[in-house]
This record gives structure tokens, sequence and C-alpha cells, in this order.
């Protein structure tokens, strides 16, 4: 093309795109002025006809209204021209000219005609002819590529776009990929499979991205079907939830919530960490069978019969009656605490049948059925009153919760060994949750069942809602009793007041996200997996109860493999809930490591993974991965310097270490990350680290997208004596 060609083109696609921001503008005006009409209308009005449906109405809206907020930055980032010769514009979401038959003028990405944009190479053109991609400013084109398709010198995809992507210095948060989605990666994420989905990829292959763009392709094809539920992403740690939690966001999509496996029930905060030994007993299923016995340790019978004085007679609880209740209380197949219910009334009925028997003798004839039932009756409501008799039913079968239980068990010697644990599960504060200890506590919540706290819970919140909708009116009544004679309190103030007050009453008006994330019983229609050869066999159990339907994408990569209680194999941990229900694919391209790096994290893998392939980098970048020796005493100065010098460069660094290091954060928080420059101190101490110490290291190498720096105080380990070792002072700033 001329360059006086290129410049008309560069004009029209200018003028084309600005008219799409016009539309863009005009639907935000139209959403945002139905929202506010809606939050201000009555109630009774066409198609609406209850303050649940309005709230639907406004909740719609709003969702609207933040998905079309979004989507500014690079709202049309290429053009597919056919070999018919039609042009189709390619973007964030689907716009439409309302005033001819609603024709398609911006393609949303996701939609079975932009595929070709993503898969279309040399070789198979897909009846295409050539692919533009734009280069945005703001809202302005500022220049674009074209690939020919269908040539056999043509590239098969448009690297200009991808390596100005890969190459761009990284921000505060990851960024979605929408207009430089490979063909290997668009396939996985237009998989149309009902069940679950491993996606397994070394570091850097965009795994993560590809499992976020899947859902935002779920959610545009399944929309109906998951959107009441929502979709549940699970992450290895709140730093990896900040950094990914804007991608959804910037594809149009909110109906997500972030958790990591430590917020699986809700309300628990954890604040410590438990022994590589005990997350692995704790992540094995064994761990149920010690559940379940600590639980049966609680349900006790009485050493000695115990007596109870009631008014007329003394009843006896002896160990004949309490084992008959216990055992028809662990029968009945209920939860301990509902099941207490069972063992109260045994107990409670052979106290009353005896009481009965050595009151009325002599006085109560057979015949006298009234008598009877009134004795009885007035037994019971003795019994009810009698604090040792309700002392003894929490003796033998108390009311526990699920953090008291997994507490007193975990502190006291005696009920471990009760119930069959490993004495590794032993601390002095029971209270000192960690993440390991979150499945148990979920797994107990059935095991237990109610212990009432909820529904005392549920009474004081509806009190606290009528005394809420009481205060509107008074408000109203006194904003009525002090207005002056010409001031009037219309009929729509007092009805959008009972609307706004029956909306606290009559149901739940927070986000669904935000709801979701409150219950502990809420399903999903489909669950993301992150990190996932972390995750243990209870891990599965709970993220399995979080959807019954059995839909996941799941990523990760066994070879970074830490935790002692993860997966060796996918097929171990998915079969038992998915069998013959789950598929595999890989991601071969690294988009993140340079060849350089990856060069010596290869060498690593080969190590300790020899079976495993390392991912082919796209790129190189020129600089060298370099070491340095120093001392004890140079080291705080040289991670110092390592700080000072990244400051001054565009982008994003970090220092890794073993634990105890100042000044380094730990390889744990950095997983899923990427950074621009990284500094690794100690590699020796990280691969000290127990068993999957040189899975740590891997992991720590492969962070970097740029630079990578050593810093060591003994000997380099020999897997790493591919780096430059002529690191000095002035080699920290090395380019």
């Amino acid at each position: 093309m001329s360059t006086q060609g290129y410049e008309g083109e560069l004009r029209s696609e200018q003028s084309y795109v600005a008219g799409l921001y016009r539309r863009l503008d005009a639907e935000r005006a139209r959403v945002k002025a139905a929202y506010t009409a809606a939050l201000r209308s009555p109630v009774a009005r066409e198609n609406i006809t209850s303050p649940m449906e309005r709230d639907v109405e406004v909740r719609a809206l709003a969702k609207e209204a933040k998905r079309l907020d979004v989507v500014d930055n690079g709202l049309c980032f290429g053009r597919l021209d056919s070999l018919s010769g039609e042009h189709s514009y390619i973007g964030r979401i689907g716009l439409f000219d309302e005033e001819n038959s609603y024709e398609p003028v911006l393609l949303d990405w996701r939609a079975p005609a932009s595929r070709a944009f993503y898969v279309a190479t040399a070789a198979n053109p897909e009846n295409m002819r050539r692919r533009r991609q734009f280069h945005t400013r703001g809202r302005r084109v500022v220049d674009f590529t074209d690939e020919v398709l269908g040539r056999p010198d043509a590239a098969e995809r448009g690297d200009t776009a991808l390596l100005a992507a890969v190459n761009a210095p990284r921000g505060a948060g990851m960024r979605d990929i929408v207009a430089t989605i490979q063909a290997e990666q668009d396939r996985i994420i237009r998989l149309e499979h009902p069940g679950v989905l491993v996606i397994e990829g070394g570091p850097g292959t965009g795994k993560t991205v590809v499992a976020l763009h899947r859902v935002a392709y779920l959610l545009y094809t399944q929309r109906e079907r998951m959107e009441r539920h929502g979709v549940l992403v699970v992450g290895p740690n709140p730093a990896f939830l900040n950094h990914i939690g804007r991608v959804l966001p910037s594809l149009g999509e909110s109906d997500v919530v972030f958790m990591t496996t430590g917020d699986l029930v809700p309300g628990l905060h954890v604040t410590a960490e438990d022994t590589p030994e005990a997350v692995r007993l704790k992540g094995s299923l064994k761990i149920l069978d010690v559940l379940a016995a600590a639980v049966a340790d609680r349900q006790r019978l009485p050493d000695d019969p115990l007596s109870i004085d009631l008014a007329d007679v003394t009843v006896r609880i002896d160990v004949e009656t309490a084992q008959w209740a216990r055992e028809e209380a662990r029968a009945s197949g209920l939860p301990h605490n509902e099941a207490r219910a069972v063992f109260t009334e045994i107990v409670t009925y052979v106290l009353t049948e005896r009481a009965i028997a050595r009151i009325g003798r002599g006085w109560l004839t057979r015949e006298d059925r009234e008598g009877w039932e009134q004795l009885r009756a007035d037994l019971l409501a003795e019994l009810a009153q009698d604090e040792k008799f309700t002392a003894a039913l929490d003796e033998f079968w108390p009311v526990l919760t699920p953090e008291s239980l997994l507490s007193s068990l975990y502190t006291s010697p005696e009920r471990l060994r009760a119930a069959g644990a490993d004495e590794a599960l032993a601390r002095v504060d029971g209270d000192a949750w960690t993440v390991s200890d979150v499945p148990l506590l979920d797994e107990l919540v059935d095991l237990l069942g109610s212990d009432g706290s909820a529904d005392k819970s549920a009474e004081r919140e509806r009190k606290a809602e009528a005394e809420y909708a009481t205060r509107v009116m008074d408000m109203l009544v006194d904003r009525q009793d002090s207005m002056d004679d010409d001031d009037h309190l219309f009929a729509t103030d007092l009805l959008y007041a009972e609307d706004l007050a029956d909306r606290f009453v009559e149901h739940d008006t927070r986000e669904l996200a935000e709801r979701a994330a409150a219950d502990r019983d809420w399903t999903y229609r489909h669950v993301v997996v992150d990190e996932a050869q972390e995750l243990s066999e209870m891990d599965w159990r709970v993220l399995m109860r979080r959807c019954p339907g059995r839909s996941f994408t799941v990523v990760g990569d066994l070879a970074q493999r830490r935790s002692l209680a993860g997966a060796t194999s996918w097929d171990t941990m998915l079969r038992p809930y998915v069998p013959g229900r789950w598929v595999y694919r890989s991601l071969s391209v690294n988009y993140r490591t340079p060849a350089e790096i990856m060069a010596i994290a290869a060498t690593l893998l080969a190590e300790f993974a020899p079976g495993v392939q390392a991912p082919e980098s796209v790129r190189a970048c020129g600089v060298q991965p370099w070491s340095r020796q120093v001392t004890e005493d140079e080291l705080p100065a040289a991670i110092e310097e390592f700080v000072r010098q990244e400051a001054g460069y565009e982008g994003t660094s970090v220092v890794i270490g073993p634990p105890g290091v100042p000044g380094t954060v730990p390889v744990s928080e950095t997983k899923g990350l990427e950074f621009d420059a990284v500094l690794v101190v100690e590699p020796a101490r990280i691969l000290a680290q127990g068993p999957r110490g040189a899975a740590e290291l891997y992991v720590a190498l492969t962070r970097a997208t740029q630079r990578l720096g050593v810093l060591h105080q003994g000997s380099l380990p020999q897997v790493l004596a591919g780096l430059d070792e002529k690191g000095t002072a002035a080699k920290l700033g090395n380019r």
C-alpha cells in the first residue's frame, strides 16, 4: 500500500471507529437514563408488579451500564475482510445499527463470526482475505497493520501486535489478551465441553488468561444458564487475585466471585501456616476418618449412673439408657447436632416412663388416660427446665460447631489419640486457622449440621429490617409534620418509601458476587481453579460441593507443584468426581519468559522433572540473566541497589527469597504473577526447602518478563551454572 493510500485508509478507519464510540456513548446515555427512571418509578406499571421485579430491572440496567463503562479502551481492535469483499469489525462488545434492521457494526470477539480473526492462517484462511489490527491511543486509531491471508509467504499470525503486547512493561494487574489471542489459545477458549477442562502449560503460556477469557466466552454463549448463579474463580493468594481481578470486568463480565481456598468458609480468618507434614495429613482423604471419629468421640456415655432429682421422684441416666439413645441417634443418619433431638427423645422417654411408673403407683388406674398424659406432660416440662438434665445432655451429646470441635481436637492429645489422628496435627493455639483447615471445617459443616445460631441470626436480621422499615415511615411522617402548609408530601414519596422498606424486608438486594461470597451453601454454574496442582484431595471435595453441575476450567502445571498434598496426576484428583467427563488440553508456547531466562529455568526443570518439556519462548529480550556472589554484610546493600535501579524503569519488579531474608517476598506470594525484573536471593536455600524446593526455585526464576538477577552467599547451585557470573555491583544495572 502506498503512503498516500495508507493515510487515506487510516483516516477512513479513524472515522469508522469514532462512529462506534458515538454509538457507545448514545447507548450509555440510554441505559443510564433507563436506570435512573427505574429507580424513581413506582412499582405498579407495565410488566412490573412488585418491588422484587423492579429490583431485578434496576440491577440488570446497572450491570449493563457497568458493562458499557469498561469497554472504552480498545473498543474496536481489528477488522476482517472476506473473500467476497465484506468487512467485519471486531471488538470487546457487539454494537448494532438500530436504523438498519439491527445490522452489526461491531462484532463481539466471542461471537462465532469473530473466530476467524484468531484462527485464520496463511495455510487455512477461513475464507478471509485480510486481517487488520488497530493500534489505538485512547479512542483514536493511530495506525494499523495488515496481514494478507492465503499466501504461501504470509506470516501465520500478526506477530507485530503479539510481540508488542508481550514486550510491553507490566502494570499493576494482568491485561486481557482479547486483541492478540493465538489460535492455540482460541481453540481452548471456545471448546464446547460440559464437564471439566484441564489446561496445563508451563510458565508464561497464558493458561490463566486463557481460562478467564473462556469464562467470558461461556458467559456470552450460556448467559441465561450461568448468570443467576455466577462463576467462582479460585486462585493461590490475594495478590494473584488482585493481579487478575480486572481482566473479566474489562471484558464486560461482573458476576464473578474471586476467592482463595482460604476464603471458601465465609467469615473464617486464616492467621497461621501449617508444617508441610500437617498440610499433607490434612489434605488426604484419610482425614475424613479422623473427623468422623472426632465427632463420635463427643457422643459420650456416663461412667456412672447420673441422678436427676425431680419434684416427686429421682430418676437416673444409666449407661444402658445412654447407649440405646446413642445407637438410635447414630442410626437416624442425621448430622450430629440434629441427631441430638433423637438422643434427647430416647433419654427423656426412658426417664419419664420410669418416673410415671413410680409416681402413679397406687393412685392412677389404667383407665385414667387423662391423668397419665397430664403426669407425662408435667414431667417433660420439669426435665426441660432442669439444669442438671440439660448439663447431662450437653456432656453426653453436646451441640458443636466446626470451629469448636476442630480447635479442641488440635489442642488435646487425648482427643487426637481417640480420633486416630497423627500427633503432627497437634498445636497450642487451636483457633489459629490455616488454609489446610478450611476443607476440614467445611466438611464438619455437613457432619455436624446446624447449631441453631443461623436461625437466631436470621431472626435478628428480620427484626432489624422491620425496624428499618418503621424508621423510614416515621421519617416521612416527621417530614410531613414539619412542612409548611404550602408544602405537600406526595403519594409517590410514600409509595417509594414503602417499596424501599419492602425491599429490605422481603429479599436480599446485594450484588450476586457479594451474596455468593457470604453464603457457604451457594452453588456456582462454573468454577475456575488456577494453580490447581497445589490443591489437595480435601480441597477438591469443597469445590465439588460448590458446583453440583461439575463444570470446571482447571489451570495448572504439575511441574510447579509446591504442596506435598497437591496433585501428582490430574486423573487421580478428578476421577472420583467426573469419571470420563474431563478433557485435557496443553499450551506449549511461552509468551512471558524470554528465551535467555527460560534456558536457565529449563536446565533446572530437567533436573527435577525430566519427563516434562519446557515451553518454547516466543521471543528473546537481548539481556542475559546474571548472578553475583556477595557476603552476608553485602547482601542488604545489593538488594537495595537492585530496587533503586529498577525504580528508574517503567514496569514492575520483585525480590524473591527464602523465609527470613529481609527485603524479600516468599515464592508462595508470587505464584501466578509476572514482573519485568526479578531478583532471586539465596537460590540454594530455596532449593533446600523440602522435597519441593526445586519447584519453588523454578517458579521464582520464571516470574521475569525481561530481566533476571541472582544473589548468593555460598556456592551457586550447579543447575544455575548457565548464569553470567561476571556480576559486580555495577552489574545490577545491566540491561
